[in-house]
C-alpha cells in the first residue's frame, strides 16, 4: 500500500527492506515484526493498517512538514 502511495504523490517515497539483511536498521526501529512503517523517522506504525488509516497518517505527516 505504501509503494501505491508513492506512485500517486510525488512528495512520498517508500522503500521494502529485507531487515534480516540489516540487523542494524532492525535495532534502530525497534523492529521485532513486520510489516512495520516508518514516516519521516517520526510516526512508527507496528502491523498492518487498512488503507484509510494509512493514507491518514501519511497525510498528517505531509502536513506536519510544511
Amino acid at each position: 500500500m505504501a509503494h501505491q502511495l508513492a506512485i500517486e504523490h510525488p512528495q512520498i517515497t517508500a522503500d521494502v527492506v529485507e531487515i534480516t539483511e540489516f540487523p542494524e536498521m532492525a535495532q534502530r526501529y525497534r523492529i521485532f515484526g513486520v510489516p512495520k512503517t516508518v514516516i519521516n523517522d517520526r510516526i512508527e506504525i507496528d502491523g498492518a493498517l487498512r488503507e484509510p488509516q494509512l493514507v491518514q497518517q501519511v497525510l498528517g505527516a505531509l502536513d506536519s512538514n510544511g
